[in-house]
């Protein structure tokens, strides 16, 4: 006789007898009860967690005939009838399985379809039971559409699928969603122990709650792990046995794990992650019991009343409970939630890595490196006293007064930082002192702190702050001081020849670029019948080209003469009777809008301004 793997040897035969599932049995016993049925249902929810089970459930429901063969509609199959034994054994007519993932084209599912005009043969209701329905293509989706929406009355669709995302909305909207959610450990947990006292397979508890975790929620995951390991066993479930089963790592070398990171003992941490891989255990799994633990240890911060609570003779448990207590008092709440973010998120970055435990040691380590230091946590709270005393009893170190902050102008540091500066006076008490830029990010020294009577409140004064003036106005305070500050160009007769000459050269476009700057920035200095003396101030507009095309353009003026260059000051040149006279149109034209007296009128009832900047003359 072949062997019947636990999975299928107690796969549920009634609503009864499903665990996890409630909320999906309670749904479906009452709509069988009142006979209130829906002609489509839809069940997802990930793998193991009883998609078909409860299909199969459902369909020996609707064709229940009793032990006596005068049942009708049941919530509770016999299990006994023909139709029963059919539908468990997957011999029933009326009772189709479809495998989407293997049969997902349109042929297929007209193939299907064509038995839906035939009446069922042996049972009350046809079943139509499509698994892993996201996996039909979606002409085959369309050409069940109508069928799905109005099928006959002896007719009824179970879809299945562990992505219902992929479903498309119209088919979705002619279904009844159940979701199947993923089982908690304690729920297999408590299978699986009733499961193996019937098989009569000793097993430790603390092995099945290994087997439970590893299931992931998957009831058929957990009792396929359980076929595993009383095969590994020889026979009986013991934890040493299945945690090398599964590669899982010991509580204890966790527990030593987290001790020597609270405690700062890099040496430990290495030694134990060397032992680890000599085992062979998993680093991944190493990853994952310490979140568990260092989870189980912010629990116990946050609510020290539940290590109170635990029972060595209920819980298993309890043991780890009073290790995981005395680490949750050996560790700070915020390096408990440090390391455990830590753990997480290095479980991502092991197969980034050549080698899973150079990766492992590396997240350990990783604690070492951002876990403060006594002295640096020590002063940190110093400085933080220190700067939220308001009182002025900390000694600080001397500035200077703090400058109003309606001051529109920037203070002059250099002057403020002359020996001749008078002595600083003290802030008023509670006044926001202004920080200094500082060339680099690092916290500056502080004096020692002493007693509140040995620090005079005259140490404490202000600094000055820096006042930016508004967009519009950053560049006014400048132009206005240079345009007061303006000495005039005093006339003479070798500069007004020379910027009627340039001039007139500039507007025939007799000269560009280069050789119309050096005539620009140019003073005629002297001049004979047959050579001008021209001075410049900087040096790289005494081009050979630049010269040469400025004297061509005078000769096409009429002036055959060479040019000789020299390096001096400027003091007459055509640039700069063009900046006075672009100046004074610029002083004139604000000169009329501030005298106009609408504008006046304006700026005395509305409190208006005059934007700088903003006139420009016509």
């Amino acid at each position: 006789m072949s062997y019947l793997v636990l999975a299928r040897k107690f796969r549920p035969k009634t609503f009864g007898e499903m665990v996890g599932q409630g909320h999906v049995v309670q749904a479906l016993e009452n709509a069988l009860t009142t006979q209130r049925l829906h002609h489509a249902y839809l069940f997802t929810g990930t793998r193991g967690v009883g998609k078909t089970t409860v299909s199969r459930i459902l369909a020996k429901s609707l064709n229940c005939q009793g032990p006596d063969g005068q049942g009708g509609i049941t919530a509770t199959p016999c299990g006994v009838c023909q139709a029963c034994r059919d539908i468990d054994s997957g011999r029933f007519v009326d009772y189709t399985e479809l495998d989407a993932a293997s049969n997902r084209g349109v042929d297929e599912v007209q193939s299907l379809l064509e038995q839906a005009v035939y009446k069922p043969v042996q049972g009350r209701f046809k079943v139509f039971m499509i698994d892993e329905v996201h996996m039909l293509t979606n002409t085959a989706f369309n050409a069940m559409l109508k069928t799905l929406e109005e099928p006959p009355e002896y007719l009824k669709f179970v879809l299945a699928t562990t992505d219902p995302q992929k479903v498309p909305v119209t088919v979705l909207s002619r279904c009844l969603q159940f979701n199947l959610r993923p089982m908690a450990p304690e729920t297999v947990l408590e299978h699986l122990t009733s499961v193996l006292q019937t098989e009569q397979v000793p097993a430790e508890p603390q092995a099945l709650r290994l087997l439970a975790r590893a299931a992931r929620g998957s009831m058929r995951d957990a009792l396929s792990l359980t076929d595993q390991a009383i095969a590994f066993g020889n026979g009986e479930l013991l934890e040493t046995g299945v945690r090398q089963m599964l590669g899982s790592v010991d509580r204890g070398h966790v527990f030593r794990l987290i001790e020597a990171l609270a405690q700062g003992d890099g040496k430990t941490v290495v030694d134990t992650s060397e032992a680890l891989r000599r085992d062979g255990m998993s680093a991944a799994s190493t990853l994952e019991e310490m979140t568990a633990v260092l989870q189980a240890m912010a629990v116990l911060q946050a609510v020290p009343s539940r290590a109170e609570s635990a029972d060595a003779s209920t819980d298993p448990d309890a043991a780890d409970t009073a290790d995981t207590a005395r680490l949750a008092l050996l560790m700070p709440v915020d390096e408990t939630q440090l390391l455990y973010s830590l753990c997480l998120h290095g479980r991502g970055e092991l197969g980034l890595a050549p080698d899973e435990y150079a990766a492992l040691t590396m997240v350990l380590l990783r604690l070492l490196a951002f876990k403060p230091s006594h002295a640096t946590a020590s002063t940190a709270s110093t400085e933080k006293k220190t700067l939220n005393d308001a009182g002025g009893a900390a000694p600080r170190a001397p500035a200077r007064e703090a400058a109003p902050v309606s001051r529109p102008s920037v203070p002059d540091t250099a002057s403020a930082a002359a020996p001749s500066q008078p002595p600083a006076q003290p802030a008023p008490a509670g006044q926001r002192l202004a920080v200094l830029d500082a060339p680099q990010r690092q916290p500056m020294p502080r004096p020692a702190p002493q007693e509140a009577s040995d620090a005079p409140a005259a140490h404490v004064v202000g600094v000055p702050i820096r006042v930016q003036p508004p967009p519009g106005q950053r560049d006014v305070p400048r132009e206005e001081e240079q345009r007061s500050t303006y000495t005039p160009i005093p006339p003479s007769e070798e500069g007004d020849f020379w910027h009627a000459t340039v001039m007139q050269l500039v507007a025939a476009e007799s000269v560009a670029a280069l050789a119309r700057e050096l005539a620009l920035q140019s003073q005629l200095v002297a001049r004979d019948t047959d050579q001008w003396m021209l001075r410049i101030e900087r040096e790289t507009l005494n081009q050979p080209s630049s010269r040469e095309k400025l004297t061509a353009a005078l000769q096409g003026l009429g002036h055959n003469v060479r040019l000789a260059i020299e390096i001096g000051g400027v003091v007459d040149s055509p640039a700069r009777r063009n900046k006075q006279a672009a100046d004074e149109r610029q002083r004139v034209a604000e000169e009329a809008i501030r005298s106009d007296p609408e504008v006046q009128m304006l700026m005395r009832d509305f409190d208006a301004k005059i934007v700088p900047g903003s006139l420009k003359p016509l």
